[in-house]
């Protein structure tokens, strides 16, 4: 069951102005009113359409900034789980030097 939405007074006045330019001779005020009547029925169902239309854009160009934000905050994970391990292996690289070290220091006699 459609719902009873009021029509603008501009949607209005818009359909009486076209019904009005396009008044046939001998056409009665009645006739006529009834014409400006269908007219604002179609621009109501144009604008309905229209709205419908630019809601399901709003929603595709939602969705897509939703999955750009996603994929950006995956390639910032991965960036940072690769620093992560190249930085987790730079302490065991300074043990394992500085024991080399050490281990060279007291070889050559430095005790």
């Amino acid at each position: 069951m459609p719902s009873k939405q009021s029509v603008s007074q501009q949607t209005k006045d818009e359909a009486l102005a076209v019904a009005k330019a396009n008044q046939r001779p001998g056409q009665t005020k009645e006739q006529t009113k009834l014409i400006a009547t269908g007219i604002e029925k179609g621009i109501s169902e144009f604008k309905k359409q229209h709205k419908a239309k630019q809601r399901e854009q709003d929603k595709v160009r939602k969705k897509g900034r939703q999955i750009k934000k996603a994929q950006s905050m995956i390639q910032d994970n991965d960036e940072s789980v690769s620093t992560a391990e190249n930085s987790s292996k730079l302490p065991w690289f300074l043990l394992v030097l500085s024991w080399l070290g050490f281990i060279a220091y007291f070889a050559v006699g430095g005790l």
